[in-house]
């Protein structure tokens, strides 16, 4: 399964940014706010209980931050039945993969 249903969207708030990163049966599983603090940036989540998207938004968002200097935040919701922790890391690498792409698109 390459997981090609995983899509991202990425939405303008003045000069903030969210992005909804969904797959499968989409939902809302975890929210991640990354924002500056001095130098530092800083992570608050939100996970609804059940759900472990947070252990991807987190870095997600931190690293959409540090590569936009700006706030963002992630949410995300994917949701496949019965995947093997193989297909759990395709998961996450596909995850990455759509958001390298986006933070490259922003460079360009």
């Amino acid at each position: 399964m390459a997981f090609e249903d995983i899509k991202l969207q990425a939405v303008p708030m003045g000069r903030d940014l969210a992005i909804l990163v969904t797959g499968g049966v989409e939902h809302i599983g975890a929210a991640s706010t990354a924002y500056w603090n001095g130098e530092n940036i800083e992570v608050e989540t939100s996970a609804v209980p059940g759900h472990k998207e947070h252990v991807l938004t987190v870095n997600m968002a931190r690293e959409a931050a540090r590569r936009l200097k700006c706030t963002v935040t992630v949410v995300m919701g994917i949701h496949y039945d019965h995947l093997s922790k193989a297909e759990i890391a395709e998961v996450s690498d596909r995850t990455e993969a759509v958001l390298g792409e986006y933070l490259s698109s922003c460079s360009e």
